[in-house]
């Protein structure tokens, strides 16, 4: 069984701040901690999810490696956008991010970036190219440079 105390340290979050993103009371939490409670397998499952981190939180620790990460692939100009990029994002959201590709890069590519990416930032990563959309396409006007 996972230790709710670890997960949690691992996070680096208080109990507090895991109730609030898990949905589960600080006092259960507690309980579950010092063993005076048992989680059902679908509060770990909810607390599992509560202690990933928050897309933004990942790319900002992962920022240059995913640069780098990209520029290996033949991508550049790294976007994001959606959730992470207006800071709404949840544990269980992923990073959407917008590239422009180098000729020659296929969508097997962009797979295997994709994988390699969400790998690296502990979140699922989504990747969207700029070469199809529209200058007044959504994802264009309002993706930031990370």
């Amino acid at each position: 069984m996972d230790d709710v105390r670890a997960l949690r340290q691992a996070a680096g979050l208080s109990q507090h701040e895991l109730a609030a993103r898990s949905g589960v009371a600080q006092p259960n939490i507690a309980a579950y901690e010092t063993g005076r409670r048992r989680p059902s397998a679908q509060t770990m499952d909810r607390i599992r999810r509560a202690v990933r981190p928050l897309p933004h939180d990942a790319l900002a620790a992962h920022r240059d490696a995913l640069v780098e990460l990209a520029g290996r692939y033949g991508l550049s100009n790294i976007r994001v956008f959606g959730s992470a990029m207006r800071g709404t994002d949840s544990p269980g959201s992923d990073l959407d991010v917008l590239v422009t590709r180098a000729d020659g890069v296929g969508l097997l590519r962009l797979a295997a970036f994709a994988e390699e990416a969400s790998e690296l930032l502990g979140v699922e990563v989504d990747v969207v190219t700029d070469g199809g959309l529209s200058a007044d396409h959504e994802i264009l006007t309002t993706a930031v440079a990370v």
